[in-house]
Protein backbone atom coordinates (compact mmCIF):
# COMPACT_ATOMS: atom_id res chain seq x y z
CA UNK A 1 0.00 0.00 0.00
CA UNK A 2 1.48 3.40 -0.93
CA UNK A 3 2.49 5.78 1.82
CA UNK A 4 0.72 9.05 2.69
CA UNK A 5 -2.64 7.34 2.99
CA UNK A 6 -3.06 6.94 -0.75
CA UNK A 7 -4.98 3.86 -1.80
CA UNK A 8 -3.97 2.12 -5.02
CA UNK A 9 -4.58 -0.81 -7.29
CA UNK A 10 -3.13 -1.64 -10.70
CA UNK A 11 -5.22 0.98 -12.49
CA UNK A 12 -6.07 3.66 -9.89
CA UNK A 13 -4.74 5.72 -6.98
CA UNK A 14 -7.04 7.55 -4.59
CA UNK A 15 -6.48 10.52 -2.30
CA UNK A 16 -8.99 12.23 0.00
CA UNK A 17 -10.23 14.47 -2.84
CA UNK A 18 -9.08 12.83 -6.05
CA UNK A 19 -9.14 9.61 -8.02
CA UNK A 20 -6.26 8.94 -10.40
CA UNK A 21 -7.40 6.36 -12.92
CA UNK A 22 -6.89 5.03 -16.42
CA UNK A 23 -8.40 6.98 -19.28
CA UNK A 24 -11.93 6.42 -20.58
CA UNK A 25 -13.32 7.18 -24.06
CA UNK A 26 -15.64 9.74 -22.45
CA UNK A 27 -12.62 11.76 -21.28
CA UNK A 28 -11.68 12.84 -24.81
CA UNK A 29 -13.82 15.98 -25.00
CA UNK A 30 -12.80 17.37 -21.61
CA UNK A 31 -9.15 16.45 -22.24
CA UNK A 32 -9.25 18.26 -25.57
CA UNK A 33 -10.64 21.39 -23.88
CA UNK A 34 -7.78 21.29 -21.33
CA UNK A 35 -5.16 20.81 -24.05
CA UNK A 36 -6.60 23.64 -26.15
CA UNK A 37 -6.66 26.25 -23.36
CA UNK A 38 -4.02 28.98 -23.97
CA UNK A 39 -3.18 29.46 -20.27
CA UNK A 40 -2.84 25.72 -19.60
CA UNK A 41 -0.57 25.30 -22.61
CA UNK A 42 1.41 28.52 -22.09
CA UNK A 43 4.65 26.66 -21.23
CA UNK A 44 4.17 23.85 -23.75
CA UNK A 45 4.72 25.85 -26.95
CA UNK A 46 1.11 25.86 -28.21
CA UNK A 47 -2.43 24.54 -27.62
CA UNK A 48 -3.34 21.18 -29.15
CA UNK A 49 -6.10 20.54 -31.67
CA UNK A 50 -8.77 17.92 -30.92
CA UNK A 51 -7.04 15.32 -33.09
CA UNK A 52 -3.65 16.05 -31.44
CA UNK A 53 -5.25 15.71 -28.01
CA UNK A 54 -6.88 12.39 -28.99
CA UNK A 55 -3.53 11.09 -30.24
CA UNK A 56 -1.90 12.18 -26.98
CA UNK A 57 -4.48 10.16 -25.00
CA UNK A 58 -3.72 7.15 -27.20
CA UNK A 59 0.02 7.56 -26.55
CA UNK A 60 -0.65 7.78 -22.80
CA UNK A 61 -2.63 4.54 -22.86
CA UNK A 62 0.06 2.84 -24.98
CA UNK A 63 2.64 3.96 -22.40
CA UNK A 64 0.59 2.28 -19.64
CA UNK A 65 0.48 -0.93 -21.65
CA UNK A 66 4.22 -0.85 -22.38
CA UNK A 67 5.55 0.26 -18.97
CA UNK A 68 2.83 -0.55 -16.43
CA UNK A 69 2.53 3.11 -15.36
CA UNK A 70 1.76 6.42 -16.99
CA UNK A 71 -0.09 9.70 -16.77
CA UNK A 72 -3.29 8.98 -14.83
CA UNK A 73 -6.50 10.87 -15.53
CA UNK A 74 -7.29 12.97 -12.44
CA UNK A 75 -10.93 12.95 -11.42
CA UNK A 76 -12.30 15.20 -8.67
CA UNK A 77 -14.09 12.78 -6.33
CA UNK A 78 -16.86 15.18 -5.30
CA UNK A 79 -17.96 15.91 -8.87
CA UNK A 80 -16.47 13.05 -10.96
CA UNK A 81 -15.13 15.73 -13.31
CA UNK A 82 -11.90 15.26 -15.22
CA UNK A 83 -9.38 17.79 -13.90
CA UNK A 84 -6.40 16.76 -16.06
CA UNK A 85 -3.53 14.33 -15.51
CA UNK A 86 -0.73 13.58 -13.07
CA UNK A 87 1.70 10.71 -13.29
CA UNK A 88 4.85 9.28 -14.79
CA UNK A 89 6.38 8.87 -18.20
CA UNK A 90 9.57 7.31 -19.46
CA UNK A 91 11.58 10.15 -20.99
CA UNK A 92 14.30 9.49 -23.54
CA UNK A 93 15.30 12.73 -25.25
CA UNK A 94 19.05 13.22 -25.31
CA UNK A 95 20.39 14.63 -22.04
CA UNK A 96 22.85 13.52 -19.38
CA UNK A 97 20.02 12.50 -17.01
CA UNK A 98 17.98 10.50 -19.55
CA UNK A 99 16.54 8.00 -19.99
CA UNK A 100 14.59 8.59 -16.78
CA UNK A 101 11.21 8.41 -15.09
CA UNK A 102 9.60 11.84 -15.17
CA UNK A 103 6.69 12.97 -12.99
CA UNK A 104 4.44 15.57 -14.57
CA UNK A 105 1.00 17.15 -14.41
CA UNK A 106 -1.47 19.21 -16.40
CA UNK A 107 -4.73 20.46 -14.93
CA UNK A 108 -7.56 22.43 -16.47
CA UNK A 109 -7.49 26.15 -15.66
CA UNK A 110 -10.62 26.00 -13.49
CA UNK A 111 -8.92 23.47 -11.21
CA UNK A 112 -5.84 25.59 -10.45
CA UNK A 113 -5.32 26.92 -6.94
CA UNK A 114 -6.93 24.00 -5.08
CA UNK A 115 -3.77 22.03 -4.32
CA UNK A 116 -4.87 19.19 -6.62
CA UNK A 117 -1.56 18.94 -8.50
CA UNK A 118 0.38 18.72 -5.23
CA UNK A 119 -2.02 16.19 -3.69
CA UNK A 120 -2.01 13.95 -6.76
CA UNK A 121 1.75 14.24 -7.32
CA UNK A 122 2.50 13.24 -3.71
CA UNK A 123 0.30 10.17 -4.11
CA UNK A 124 2.04 9.33 -7.39
CA UNK A 125 5.49 9.63 -5.84
CA UNK A 126 4.49 7.32 -3.01
CA UNK A 127 3.10 4.84 -5.52
CA UNK A 128 6.20 5.12 -7.69
CA UNK A 129 8.64 4.49 -4.86
CA UNK A 130 6.57 1.93 -2.90
CA UNK A 131 4.80 -0.04 -5.63
CA UNK A 132 6.90 0.49 -8.77
CA UNK A 133 10.27 0.51 -6.94
CA UNK A 134 11.56 3.61 -8.73
CA UNK A 135 15.03 4.57 -7.46
CA UNK A 136 14.77 8.19 -8.64
CA UNK A 137 12.11 10.42 -10.19
CA UNK A 138 12.84 13.58 -12.20
CA UNK A 139 10.75 16.58 -13.16
CA UNK A 140 11.53 19.55 -15.36
CA UNK A 141 9.88 22.58 -16.86
CA UNK A 142 10.73 25.96 -18.31
CA UNK A 143 12.32 28.37 -15.81
CA UNK A 144 9.38 30.74 -16.32
CA UNK A 145 6.78 28.14 -15.27
CA UNK A 146 6.72 29.21 -11.63
CA UNK A 147 3.49 27.35 -10.77
CA UNK A 148 4.92 23.95 -11.74
CA UNK A 149 8.22 24.73 -10.04
CA UNK A 150 6.26 25.47 -6.85
CA UNK A 151 4.60 22.03 -7.08
CA UNK A 152 8.01 20.38 -7.52
CA UNK A 153 9.22 22.06 -4.35
CA UNK A 154 6.05 21.27 -2.37
CA UNK A 155 6.32 17.55 -3.14
CA UNK A 156 9.92 17.47 -1.93
CA UNK A 157 11.88 17.38 -5.19
CA UNK A 158 15.30 19.05 -5.09
CA UNK A 159 16.67 21.45 -7.68
CA UNK A 160 19.69 19.94 -9.43
CA UNK A 161 20.47 22.53 -12.10
CA UNK A 162 19.16 24.29 -15.18
CA UNK A 163 19.60 22.95 -18.70
CA UNK A 164 18.71 23.89 -22.28
CA UNK A 165 15.89 21.59 -23.42
CA UNK A 166 17.22 19.77 -26.50
CA UNK A 167 13.82 19.74 -28.22
CA UNK A 168 13.27 23.51 -28.00
CA UNK A 169 15.21 25.91 -30.21
CA UNK A 170 18.10 27.70 -28.46
CA UNK A 171 17.12 31.24 -27.57
CA UNK A 172 13.39 30.44 -27.39
CA UNK A 173 11.80 31.85 -24.21
CA UNK A 174 10.96 28.30 -23.07
CA UNK A 175 14.32 26.73 -23.86
CA UNK A 176 15.97 27.06 -20.45
CA UNK A 177 14.57 24.43 -18.08
CA UNK A 178 14.95 23.62 -14.40
CA UNK A 179 15.74 20.03 -13.44
CA UNK A 180 14.40 18.64 -10.15
CA UNK A 181 14.65 15.11 -8.74
CA UNK A 182 13.98 12.96 -5.71
CA UNK A 183 15.70 9.69 -4.84
CA UNK A 184 13.89 6.88 -3.10
CA UNK A 185 16.11 7.11 -0.01
CA UNK A 186 15.83 10.89 0.37
CA UNK A 187 12.72 10.79 2.50
CA UNK A 188 9.03 11.43 2.07
CA UNK A 189 7.59 13.39 -0.83
CA UNK A 190 7.27 16.78 0.84
CA UNK A 191 5.36 17.93 3.92
CA UNK A 192 1.78 16.80 4.58
CA UNK A 193 -0.94 18.54 2.54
Amino acid sequence: MPASGAGADADAISTPRLKLRRWLPGDREEFAAINNHPEVMRYLLRPLSRSESDRMMERIEAHFERHGYGLWAVEVAASSRLAGFVGFQWTEFEADFTPCVEIGWRLGREFWGNGYATEAARACLSYGFDMLAFEEVFSFTSVVNVRSIAVMRRIGLRHLRNFPHPMIAPGHELSEHVLYALKRDEGPAGPPA
